[in-house]
């Protein structure tokens, strides 16, 4: 296991940093000493205007064909604006994968109504709908929160 590079730090040293521009030797940080010393990198520093917008076009262009693909509404279940965990929970549910929050929780709520323990006591096969039910509502609960925080 590699250590840190910063002084006095024994945590793992897993995240990459360049000891200065256009230089391929790396320093090793943790993930806090990472945030630190990235807080302070201007990737674009020395570069004027044109320079940077060339470098950042390049740096895009792997890329670029996603992201104008969205507003077409090409994208699907490999778009990458959901996990695999949730593309399940929406199956599970009944949805598609351009599904908003709103038809998530309608959702929930008819089919859980259905299955619930409550109305269907002794029925196992209703109990385990139920649970997977559940547990696809909350994948995608917390996807959907963590989408407002970042937000």
């Amino acid at each position: 296991m590699r250590l840190c590079d910063r002084h006095g730090c024994d945590a793992k040293g897993d995240c990459p940093a360049p000891k200065s521009p256009n230089n391929p030797d790396r320093w090793y940080f943790c993930e806090r000493h990472a945030a630190e010393y990235n807080s302070g990198w201007n990737y674009f520093e020395g570069l004027d205007k044109e320079e940077a917008e060339l470098r950042e076009k390049a740096e895009r262009g792997d890329t670029e064909g996603y992201r104008e693909a969205a507003w077409a509404a090409w994208g699907g279940p490999g778009d990458g604006t959901r996990s695999r965990d949730e593309m399940r929970a929406l199956e599970a549910l009944g949805l598609e994968s351009d599904a908003d929050f709103e038809a998530v929780r309608k959702a929930w709520r008819t089919r859980a109504k259905e299955v619930h323990p409550d109305l269907r006591p002794g029925d196992k096969a209703a109990a385990a709908e139920f649970l997977k039910l559940q547990t696809a509502y909350e994948v995608l609960r917390a996807a959907e929160d963590r989408r407002a925080w970042k937000g």
